[in-house]
C-alpha cells in the first residue's frame, strides 16, 4: 500500500516546470499540471528532466514535447524530492520516506538500498543532495531526532554503500550539501551565522569538512546551492526574511552567483519554495537550469 501523506497543491494552484537560461534572459514554462511536481534533475545526456510526484519519479523532455513518462521504482514508491543522477547517466540515487537511500537504474528497475541501518533510538533519516563528480561519493543531510531535539549534519557515504562520514558537528542547522564541479568543495546552507532562528546563508567547505567559508550575507534566507557543470556559476533559492526552513508557498527568488559568492543576480521571482529547486537541475552544457513554480490561477 502506498502512503497518502504527500503534500498536495491548493485549490486553483498549478505546478509549472520552468527552464531558464543562465543569465535569465530566456525563461519558459515547458509543462504545466494540476498535480504537485517537484525537484527536476537534468540527465547528463541532455535528453530528459526527471522530477518526483506522489512518491514516484517521472521524466519529460526539456521542451515538454515528450512525456511525462513514469520511471518504475517499485516496490519503493514513497520517494521524496531528494534525488541525484550519477555522472555516467546510468543510475539515479533517491531518498525514500522510509529514511533510506537507494540506487535505481535510470530507465527504472528495482532499487538497491545503499544506506546503513541506524540505531532506532536515533530516529535517523538520510536526505540526499549531492554526488561527487567522479560518482563515488554521495553527500546527504543526516537528520536525527532521538535526543529530543532535531540535529542535522552534513555527511557523506560511498555511492556503492559503506561507512557514513560526518563533515559537520551538528551544532547548527544545515542542509543542501552539493559538490563543486571540481569536487574540491561542498556547498551547503547553514544557520551557523544566524542572528535569528531560520536565517540560513550559503556556505562552502573543503570536501573533508575543513576550511568553512560564508558566501552570502543578506537579510533573506538562502538555500540549496547548485553547481553548473562547467564550474563557473551556482544557482540557489532565496526565501523572505524570517522564513523557517524551506516551506512551500513563499515569494522566492531564484538567484545565481559566482563560486566565491560574488556577482549575485536575480533570475526569477514567484510563488514557490519546497520542491522548487531542491536538487541540481543544470543542463549538461551549463547553459540552462530547471525549476518549478507554484502559481495560483485567476
Amino acid at each position: 500500500m502506498r502512503p497518502n501523506n504527500f503534500r498536495r497543491l491548493n485549490e486553483r494552484q498549478v505546478s509549472e516546470l520552468v527552464v531558464a537560461s543562465r543569465d535569465g534572459s530566456e525563461i519558459s514554462t515547458v509543462f504545466q499540471t494540476g498535480e504537485l511536481i517537484e525537484a527536476p534533475n537534468w540527465t547528463p545526456d541532455g535528453k530528459w528532466l526527471i522530477y518526483n510526484a506522489d512518491g514516484r519519479l517521472f521524466r519529460i523532455s526539456p521542451d515538454g514535447s515528450d512525456g511525462p513518462h513514469r520511471i518504475n521504482t517499485t516496490p519503493v514508491e514513497d520517494l521524496n524530492n531528494d534525488h541525484v543522477i550519477a555522472p555516467d547517466g546510468k543510475s539515479i540515487f533517491v531518498s525514500s520516506n522510509d529514511t533510506h537511500l537507494y540506487r535505481c537504474p535510470i530507465e527504472g528497475g528495482v532499487p538497491v538500498k545503499i544506506s546503513n541501518d541506524q540505531d532506532p533510538a536515533r530516529l535517523f533519516t538520510y536526505y540526499l543532495h549531492g554526488i561527487s563528480p567522479d560518482g563515488e561519493t554521495l553527500a546527504y543531510v543526516g537528520y536525527e531526532r532521538g535526543s529530543g531535539k532535531t540535529v542535522t549534519r552534513i555527511c557523506t557515504i560511498p555511492s556503492s554503500g559503506g561507512a557514513d562520514i560526518e563533515l559537520s558537528d551538528g551544532s547548527c542547522a544545515v542542509d543542501g550539501p552539493e559538490y563543486s564541479a571540481d569536487g574540491k568543495w561542498v556547498y551547503f546552507n547553514s544557520e551557523a551565522a544566524a542572528t535569528q532562528p531560520g536565517h540560513a546563508q550559503i556556505f562552502r567547505m573543503l570536501n573533508d569538512g575543513s576550511g568553512v567559508e560564508q558566501l552570502t550575507h543578506d537579510e533573506r534566507v538562502n538555500w540549496f546551492p547548485h553547481a553548473a557543470p562547467d564550474g563557473t556559476m551556482f544557482v540557489y533559492i532565496s526565501f523572505p526574511s524570517g522564513t523557517l526552513g524551506h516551506p512551500a508557498d513563499k515569494e522566492v527568488i531564484i538567484r545565481t552567483m559566482n563560486p566565491d559568492g560574488s556577482n549575485k543576480r536575480d533570475i526569477d521571482t514567484f510563488n514557490g519554495g519546497q520542491g522548487t529547486i531542491n536538487v541540481t537541475s543544470w543542463s549538461p552544457d551549463s547553459s540552462r537550469f530547471a525549476y518549478v513554480r507554484y502559481p495560483m490561477l485567476d
